[in-house]
């Protein structure tokens, strides 16, 4: 599979993001082929829209989520993170979740986020679940082994480099920062940190359709 997008990461804000890891090929013109047509995207675009991948990995619930066959909203926005994440995360989750206050009622409704634990050893349901009702209790917070979401991360082109240990004690988790759009089970557009929210908003509403 096309890897997407490496990490797109300023040194100097995202600790714990990989900032090494190369990008793939890709196109900001409507270069996107697929369900998704020549569709113009404000984001990035991958030079062919990526598949979702089949992995099963579990809701805060302890209920299996397949990512292919659970992802059942025309949308599905997903981004792969940790609650301990002291600065690339929360910024993309403020993003994230302005963007998704500013749509049109009826394409939120058709929109699904989906958030990916890189730290499932801290990232606990409750402790998930409670990191995201500080943004939207609509969020859905994944988890699982980390072999599953290292998987789900690498067919999507999200490098997931493992523990950093800090000198003060504790880790950090080294990972890709992108918010990855699907429209159905392909994903045409992919959003790195400082995307303007109104960016973000424009190309959900394509992703949704007229």
């Amino acid at each position: 599979m096309l890897r997407a997008l490496g990490a797109v990461c300023a040194v100097a804000m995202l600790i714990g993001c990989d900032t090494s890891a190369p990008m793939a090929d890709r196109t900001t013109d409507g270069g996107a082929t697929g369900d998704m047509g020549s569709a113009v995207f404000r984001g990035a675009q991958p030079a062919a829209p990526m598949a979702m991948p089949d992995v099963t990995l579990q809701t805060v619930d302890g209920k299996p989520f397949n990512l292919v066959t659970d992802t059942t909203h025309p949308v599905t926005l997903v981004f792969f993170g940790y609650t301990n994440c002291p600065d690339v995360c929360p910024l993309v989750m403020t993003d994230l979740t302005m963007a998704y206050a500013e749509l049109p009622a009826d394409v939120r409704e058709q929109t699904q986020v989906l958030f990916v634990t890189t730290d499932p050893t801290r990232d606990t349901s409750s402790v998930l679940r409670t990191y995201l009702d500080r943004y939207n209790p609509a969020f859905v917070g994944l988890t699982g082994t980390l072999r599953a979401i290292t998987a789900a991360a690498r067919d999507l082109g999200v490098p997931i480099t493992g523990k950093k240990t800090l000198p003060g004690g504790g880790y950090d988790v080294g990972h890709g920062a992108q918010v990855i759009g699907f429209a159905h089970e392909t994903a045409p557009v992919i959003w790195t940190p400082g995307t303007p929210v109104a960016a973000m908003v424009a190309d959900i509403q394509t992703l949704a359709g007229p």
